[in-house]
């Protein structure tokens, strides 16, 4: 069954985090990435994470064969944008993007938090 949307692109602005360990140390912040896709269903077919410096903040990408997982960190400001974005072709997948997004948010406990759905037709 194909969902009614060619992908789903889920972005959140996640501000005052509670989580010092996944926003400044990049393999923990892989190791929960990777877990939280392999948990959703979704298929990974590469990684990058990136610090920059020793307890700064990090960019990291999940290459999905569904299409990606882009995370940066700002541990100084307690700050992370999260970006989830799958595609629809050959089956539904707006729940596992949905449910990867909202564990990620949850792992990090911001005080206050944007979040945007966009339907891409």
């Amino acid at each position: 069954m194909t969902a009614s949307v060619a992908a789903l692109h889920l972005m959140a602005n996640l501000h005052d985090c509670a989580a010092p360990v996944l926003m400044a140390d990049a393999e923990a912040l892989r190791s929960y990435c990777l877990q939280r896709v392999a948990d959703a269903n979704l298929t990974i077919v590469d990684d990058k994470f990136h610090q920059f410096n020793a307890g700064n903040g990090i960019t990291g990408v999940v290459l999905l064969a569904e299409s990606h997982l882009a995370i940066h960190t700002w541990p100084e400001r307690g700050y992370v944008t999260l970006d989830v974005f799958v595609c629809n072709l050959h089956c539904d997948n707006n729940h596992k993007a949905e449910q990867l997004f909202n564990e990620l948010i949850s792992a990090f406990s911001p005080a206050s938090q944007h979040t945007y759905r966009v339907n891409r037709d």
